[in-house]
């Protein structure tokens, strides 16, 4: 289920809440090491919702021209960061879970968390 329509700084603020609520069980030394990997994850949540729809409406390829008679159809922009940004952002939520402490209540909220990322990309639905 896609977010109400916000403006960026709601929605920026909203995640960001939801990842403190998450991690908030990390130490006071590691949540000072890891506030830019939660700035990051929430920034990244956003810009891929955002590409999602993008892609969503106006799809994954797009057509070219090179010189006159080069025609042909390539994978759109959106996607092509789409893609990059997905790795970054799941590289950035492995290391956010793995700072948790073991056995911890965030451990399983955050493992929550992969599978709802997870469960979104593979049916292409924004968080």
């Amino acid at each position: 289920m896609a977010r109400p329509k916000k403006n960026w700084n709601t929605r920026y603020k909203c995640v960001r809440e939801e990842l403190d609520e998450i991690f908030s069980e990390l130490d006071e030394k590691t949540q000072k090491i890891t506030v830019k990997l939660l700035d990051n994850a929430a920034f990244m949540a956003l810009k891929l919702e955002d590409l999602q729809a993008e892609i969503n409406q106006n799809g994954m390829v797009t057509e070219y021209q090179n010189g006159a008679n080069q025609f042909g159809t390539k994978k759109s922009p959106e996607v092509e960061v789409y893609l990059s940004m997905i790795k970054n952002y799941t590289a950035i939520v492995n290391t956010l879970m793995n700072a948790l402490p073991d056995g911890s209540s965030a451990g399983s909220a955050a493992n929550n968390l992969l599978d709802f990322i997870n469960r979104g990309n593979k049916n292409g639905n924004s968080s």
